[in-house]
This record gives structure tokens, C-alpha cells and sequence, in this order.
């Protein structure tokens, strides 16, 4: 079974606060490439005008540090088809501490935080300063278990409030992918599923949007 974690990409869609959203036109529309081909035969080319952070993406260690690796140059092993898990985060308060990674075993594996802050997205709260975030003790926990990828299905891994931004600088500093926004991780069970999320391999970039994925059973 395939369990979609995007959230779809439209037009106007607002992801982070204060960032712009994406504009989709036509480059060429199906009406004016009437002209270019023969009768009956029609084609779109579509336009994307945004920034890097939009949508469910992934962050490169390039996203935060200048000498990391960047989209290109990410091990797709660090991407696609890593066994994941999922922490269930549901139950407590904003500030994700590493007593809910207790018991797991996260070695390689992609982990997921649920939190349940989806439902809120595109909307005002789903940016507000309640939004569930990872703690760094959660994060330094998470690189002493070696994990592949860390992921959350909500605005931020870290506290948008903290300019520090601890969370993001321990897991890019060891080389983990972060994915952000993400959705539907209800769907998901514990554990026993492979993730797919690999972007677009552009050089010099650190962040773009991905079709995040589960493969479960």
C-alpha cells in the first residue's frame, strides 16, 4: 500500500509565515499551442515561480551550512527507501523532548514525528507560536542513534521562536535530512514501512519541495 505525506501544491498557498507563495501559470497554454502543432494535437507548459521552502520539502545540510552538502549531492540512500518509524508526539505539549525517541529503535531509520498539526495547515494557527517543535536534547538524541532522516508534520523542527535554530544545527551538522510539512502520518503504522522523498538533484540549492511517501506492508 502507497500513503501519500504531501500536502498538494496549489497556486497562493502560504507554507511558512512572511515567505511568499507559489505562482503556477502557463509558460504556453493548451489554447495558444494550437498554432504549433497539427489539428487536433495540443499541449501545456506550465510556469513555477516560488521559493525553495514551499510545500512539504526537504532540507540538505546546504540549507544551513555553506560548505554542506546540497541537494545534488545528498546520498539518495539518505532519501529513498529508508525503513522508517513513527514517534506519536499527539499526546504531549508544544516542546518535543527526547524522552518520546525512549525505547525506540531509530538506528538508520527514517523518524517521523507525528503531532497532529497538519489539520491546522493553511491555516493561522498552523504558524503560530504553539506550533510543535523538536527540543535540541531531541535532536542530540537523534544523532547519537544514527538515524537517516528526521521528518515532522509540522511548520518547523525547531521552535520558530528561537533564531538559533538548535534543532536544525545538530541534525544538518551530522548530515540528516530534515523533511518538514508533512501529512498524514495517522496512516502510517509504528513502524514496517519504507519512505520515499527524494528531490530534485539541483546543485547549489538546499531546500525543495518533494513527493513524500510510504510504502507500507
Amino acid at each position: 500500500m502507497l500513503v501519500d505525506l504531501t500536502h498538494p501544491f496549489e497556486s497562493g498557498m502560504v507554507t511558512y509565515p512572511g515567505l511568499p507563495a507559489p505562482e503556477v501559470t502557463d509558460y504556453l497554454s493548451w489554447e495558444a499551442s494550437h498554432g504549433r502543432y497539427a489539428p487536433g494535437t495540443e499541449f501545456q507548459i506550465g510556469r513555477l515561480t516560488m521559493v525553495a521552502n514551499t510545500g512539504t520539502y526537504l532540507d540538505a545540510p546546504a540549507h544551513r551550512f555553506r560548505e554542506g552538502a546540497d541537494l545534488a549531492t545528498v546520498p539518495l540512500e539518505r532519501v529513498a527507501d529508508l525503513p522508517g518509524v513513527v514517534v506519536d508526539a499527539t499526546g504531549g505539549g508544544a516542546a518535543i523532548g527526547d524522552e518520546a525517541l525512549a525505547g525506540r529503535d531509530l538506528g538508520g531509520r527514517a523518524v517521523l514525528v507525528r503531532t497532529g498539526w497538519d489539520r491546522h495547515w493553511r491555516t493561522p494557527r498552523y504558524g503560530g507560536p504553539d506550533a510543535p517543535h523538536l527540543t535540541r536534547a531531541a535532536a542530540e538524541r537523534l544523532v547519537r542513534s544514527r538515524v537517516a532522516l528526521v521528518g515532522i508534520d509540522a511548520l518547523n523542527v525547531d521552535d520558530g521562536g528561537d533564531g538559533e535554530r538548535p534543532v536544525h544545527t545538530v541534525l544538518l551538522a551530522a548530515g540528516i535530512p530534515v523533511l518538514e510539512h508533512l501529512t498524514g502520518l495517522d496512516r502510517l503504522p509504528p513502524d514496517g514501512f519504507r519512505l520515499h522523498c527524494a528531490p530534485v538533484p539541483v546543485r547549489g540549492m538546499g531546500t525543495f519541495p518533494v513527493r513524500a511517501y510510504a510504502v507500507v506492508g
